[in-house]
């Protein structure tokens, strides 16, 4: 049975301490995008970027976590940095999918090429649930940036998966994390490591991607900073596989 372990830390200072090769790298960075200046780079938390007033009023009592207060070129150097952490952890072969809004697409793009992936193009997650916006386009898509540590050999029993997936935010109680990922969703894509290989998430926050990958017969390593979400990530994953942990 796949294992799973969880490092609670800063991502820069446990990604050099691994040595275990990984089959992807599958990760929800903060995205650090919407502050035109500076007062709305640095005066804005998390809660207050991706909650409505009325989410934050209306009991959502969920965490906060930092990270999210660098202008384009950081997050570019930044990002570059722990993707090239990941880069030198995946097997030849294996993939990378970074999560994005369409502000960091090119920023996104430009660090995973940077870290040394081969970049192969961009996914769409459709949210069907998502703000209104009076006058304009809703903001209903994020993307998934992705990439191979070289050529890619499908083998004998190739997997097929899209480039379009769907699914909403979990709400009410199942909402845990400010940004959280549908767990369905994750689990489409985490089935691009074989049956019984690895997937290393250095942003784990509440989980989601570990709990799709032992959800599908996969290991997971993640990484998780906020020591809240860690105990949150901790507590999901050992009531999916509880013998599981390494």
């Amino acid at each position: 049975m796949p294992t799973w372990t969880l490092h609670q830390g800063d991502a820069l200072t446990i990604l050099p301490t691994l040595a275990e090769p990984v089959d992807a790298v599958i990760c929800d960075p903060p995205y650090n995008s919407g502050g035109r200046t500076m007062s709305e780079r640095t005066s804005r938390t998390a809660r207050e970027k991706y909650l409505t007033e009325a989410g934050r009023n209306h009991g959502f009592d969920l965490g906060d976590f930092t990270g999210e207060n660098r202008d384009q070129r950081s997050y570019t150097a930044w990002l570059a940095m722990i993707l090239a952490h990941g880069y030198r952890l995946t097997r030849p072969g294996g993939a990378a999918l970074v999560f994005s809004d369409w502000r960091q697409i090119g920023a996104t793009a430009d660090a995973l090429q940077a870290a040394g992936y081969t970049w192969r193009g961009v996914a769409v997650w459709h949210k069907p649930i998502a703000r209104p916006q009076p006058g304009r386009l809703r903001q209903e898509c994020e993307f998934i940036l992705w990439g191979s540590n070289g050529a890619m050999v499908p083998g004998n029993q190739p997997i097929y998966l899209p480039g379009h997936f769907t699914g909403s935010q979990p709400r009410g109680n199942a909402r845990v994390h400010i940004t959280q990922k549908p767990v369905e969703v994750m689990q489409q894509l985490v089935r691009i490591v074989p049956p019984g290989g690895t997937v290393l998430d250095m942003f784990t926050g509440s989980g989601t991607t570990g709990a799709a990958a032992l959800l599908e017969d996969r290991g997971f390593i993640g990484i998780e900073q906020s020591a809240v979400y860690a105990q949150s990530a901790r507590d999901r994953l050992t009531a999916i596989a509880p013998h599981a942990a390494a």
